[in-house]
């Protein structure tokens, strides 16, 4: 069960495989119209007034007392009806309508370690982030197999304790938006398989060299 614009939402698997979903308003909905379904059916049920010969006043019946009642009542049908189709397009607009979207958060929170007697940055699991020597400040240089490699740290950063310099992001290829470190992208290497290991420093892979990220003061 969830809600969606206030109203309860029910979704259920059908028999063959669709998507029900009901909401309160469609429910509501469904009910008046069947009222409204009943109301005509008393009125067609009802039969057209016939001339009475002249002679004694007879005792009307329960049926006949309905009579004169038959236009209010398809009147009041008609009504009713309209109301639920409103309520039935409400439910629709409401049902048809996207989700908020959520607000953009950050990838993770950098942090500073210390390897080596140098302090660099590290991603919230404590590995060590690069910078490619042929990057530029708008612009990643390592794409397709270098990524595999060299996966890219994406999305928003938010700087931990003890970390300074200037964070922001560029967009790569695939719209992604790749987080970056005082005008480096920032990178993890897949031969790190643990906090304080940094075997990607100084290497010259994928056309050009690897550097860690050392922390500004």
């Amino acid at each position: 069960m969830a809600t969606l614009g206030g109203y309860l939402l029910s979704v259920r698997a059908g028999l063959f495989g669709f998507t029900e979903v009901r909401t309160t308003a469609g429910i509501a909905a469904g009910v008046i119209e069947v009222a409204a379904f009943a109301v005509l059916a008393v009125a067609a049920a009802v039969p057209a007034a016939r001339p009475q010969p002249a002679g004694p006043a007879r005792p009307r019946l329960p049926l006949a007392r309905l009579q004169p009642s038959v236009p209010a009542a398809a009147a009041t049908a008609a009504g009713v009806s309209a109301l639920a189709l409103a309520l039935l397009g409400a439910a629709a607009t409401q049902a048809g309508s996207p989700p908020p979207t959520a607000p953009s958060r950050a990838a993770a929170v950098l942090k500073t370690t210390t390897i080596g007697g140098a302090t660099v940055l590290a991603n919230a699991k404590g590995l060590t982030l690069y910078w490619f020597a042929p990057d530029t400040p708008a612009r990643s240089a390592c794409y397709g197999s270098c990524a595999a490699y060299w996966p890219p740290v994406t999305g928003r950063p938010a700087a931990g304790p003890a970390v300074t310099g200037h964070l922001g992001t560029i967009q790569r290829s695939n719209s992604q938006l790749q987080a970056t470190y005082n005008g480096h992208p920032l990178y993890t290497y897949v031969g790190d398989s643990a906090p304080g290991q940094a075997r990607g420093n100084n290497l010259n892979l994928n056309g050009g060299l690897w550097h860690e990220v050392t922390v500004t003061g």
